[in-house]
């Protein structure tokens, strides 16, 4: 129905994503912690991060369900919590230098943040 419709787009509109801006530079073996935090209007999310290497196109690399039973298994892994994913890289290598974004369902993208690993 068009009621339906409208209260979805509605709830779009207000589901934001926020990635600092700024590249992160560090060298090869650190650990390095991405942050996005997001707001939504909606009782569970897909959130998703996605890696961007120079000349290429943005690749799926993990995905989240917020509304998961097992969301405490995967805080303990990747420091998960309701407003906000972390991407966490340990012992940093300069394969991982590139573009990241995170994006929550349906079509919500926040700024990139630029990872540049350089050799010790």
């Amino acid at each position: 129905t068009t009621s339906a419709l409208c209260s979805t787009i509605q709830s779009i509109i207000k589901d934001r994503v926020i990635q600092p801006t700024g590249d992160v530079i560090t060298t090869e073996g650190e650990t390095v912690t991405l942050d996005c935090t997001y707001e939504t209007t909606a009782s569970f999310s897909y959130l998703f991060w996605y890696k961007q290497e120079v000349n290429g196109f943005p690749r799926f690399i993990l995905q989240v369900y917020s509304g998961a039973k097992d969301a405490e298994v995967f805080q303990k892994d990747r420091m998960y919590d309701k407003t906000k994913i972390l991407l966490q890289i340990s012992s940093a290598a300069v394969s991982d230098s590139a573009v990241y974004y995170c994006a929550l369902r349906p079509t919500v993208t926040g700024n990139t943040k630029t990872l540049l690993i350089y050799l010790n």
